[in-house]
């Protein structure tokens, strides 16, 4: 127990802490979610407009990625509650905490692929001019930072102190 409470820096049971992450988990996965499911909504409507019909092949083949890309994404990030749902009373937690975790990280991941089909297919539609592929790797690019390369070494430069 002692050294459990000096690795996390708090005096905490293994149930304790479980806990903890379960809701700080839940709280991220909240932000996700609500955004997933904003821009999911969205391009569920896209097909039944009239300018969809008028779209070049390759950007409706961008569009059905696009949604699959989103649906994935939905499950991936809708997925810890049900796995709460399920697991709960078992004594489990610690491991739900876990596969919860790396859910979310692929719900992520695959929220990324999404947002950048996204942009692709709007920016394709809205300009049709070859600097479309620069602005999707400049803002692919931003997203990598902010989401995942200042986190990171942000946990490498406070872990090694």
């Amino acid at each position: 127990m002692e050294q459990e409470a000096r690795r996390t820096g708090r005096d905490e049971s293994k149930e304790e802490r479980a806990d903890r992450m379960w809701v700080e988990l839940i709280q991220e996965v909240r932000v996700a979610q609500t955004g997933v499911q904003i821009l999911f909504g969205f391009l569920l409507t896209v097909v039944f407009t009239p300018k969809y019909d008028k779209l070049a092949h390759t950007d409706q083949v961008i569009y059905i990625v696009t949604v699959l890309l989103g649906a994935c994404a939905t499950g991936a990030l809708i997925g810890p509650v049900s796995l709460h749902r399920l697991v709960a009373g078992r004594q489990v937690k610690p491991q739900a905490v876990r596969l919860a975790s790396r859910l979310t990280f692929v719900g992520l991941v695959l929220l990324l692929a999404t947002m950048t089909a996204s942009l692709l297919l709007i920016l394709r539609v809205a300009t049709h001019n070859g600097y479309v592929p620069w602005l999707v790797v400049a803002v692919v690019a931003w997203y990598l930072l902010c989401w995942y390369a200042l986190p990171l070494w942000s946990r490498r430069r406070h872990m090694s102190r």
